[in-house]
């Protein structure tokens, strides 16, 4: 329903909004610590508690929002921007050149990218500041994504290339720079804006998985995955009974995702 795709958006961009400002909306920096309040439960001063460093969960929640749900469509974006690029070279390059490119894609395809994220993560330096840590994190993830839309852009450039249409356009004595600007760029960013909207979700989760395993955004620096590290506590269930919040990047995560699924239909649309 419209009006529930709606409240998703508005939803959607509240969370983002979040993260924009959580230098305003935070009352405390994402590492300042209180050691004689560690794991203080929820209380006026800490709204969602603190954990074991006594740093406060409400203001990590949202500087790890500002990281989590901003990088991941950035790093989507960087994704889509190589997939653009390498399928116009197996579209309009050489015949060499395009079988190379296509061979290269299937091998990227099938790379178990996991292992080699872990093995470039384990180069970066430790004295690397956060930004950059931050930075390499998404980066490396929006190279290690662009061998399925280089996929989907190649097959869809070569079938625009052999449609009835273009020979129209051809034969009518438009120029090749108008029929490529005015027919065949906009169907190409229509399937590069659905590819960004796959891609979206499976970065968020990617970098929560990550998190998880201690490869995504390094600590002390928040996100959603890293937060959700806390979970790994051989007593989180004493301590959820103690602190339910210790939740909330979780609930916040699967949030996200229902929402994002919940536009699927626009999905659809576009492609």
């Amino acid at each position: 329903m419209i009006w529930i795709r709606r409240a998703a958006i508005l939803l959607l961009v509240a969370i983002a909004l979040s993260g924009l400002l959580a230098p305003l909306l935070a009352p405390y920096t994402y590492n300042e610590q209180d050691r004689e309040s560690a794991n203080a439960a929820p209380s006026p001063k800490y709204l969602m508690g603190t954990d074991e460093l006594g740093r406060d969960r409400w203001s990590r929640l949202l500087y790890g929002t500002s990281v989590s749900a901003l990088l991941a469509p950035a790093a989507a974006l960087c994704s889509i921007l190589i997939a653009l690029f390498v399928s116009s070279l197996t579209a309009f390059g050489r015949p060499a050149l395009s079988h190379f490119i296509a061979g290269f894609t299937t091998i990227c395809l099938s790379l178990p990218w996991i292992f080699l994220f872990i093995i470039l993560r384990s180069k970066l330096p430790l004295d690397s500041g956060p930004a950059t840590l931050i930075a390499w994190t998404f980066g490396l993830m929006g190279v290690a994504g662009w061998a399925w839309p280089a996929r989907v852009f190649t097959a869809s450039i070569a079938e625009i290339r052999q449609s009835g249409w273009l020979m129209q356009a051809r034969a009518a004595g438009i120029s090749p720079p108008r029929i490529a600007v005015r027919y065949a760029w906009p169907h190409l960013w229509t399937l590069a804006a659905a590819q960004l909207y796959i891609l979206i979700p499976a970065y968020v989760l990617s970098e929560a998985s990550l998190g998880l395993l201690g490869l995504g955004v390094p600590v002390p620096i928040p996100s959603w995955g890293n937060l959700l590290n806390d979970l790994n506590h051989p007593g989180i269930v004493d301590i959820v009974r103690a602190n339910p919040y210790i939740l909330a990047p979780l609930g916040l995560l699967i949030i996200v995702m229902i929402c994002l699924e919940t536009m699927a239909p626009a999905r659809e649309t576009a492609l």
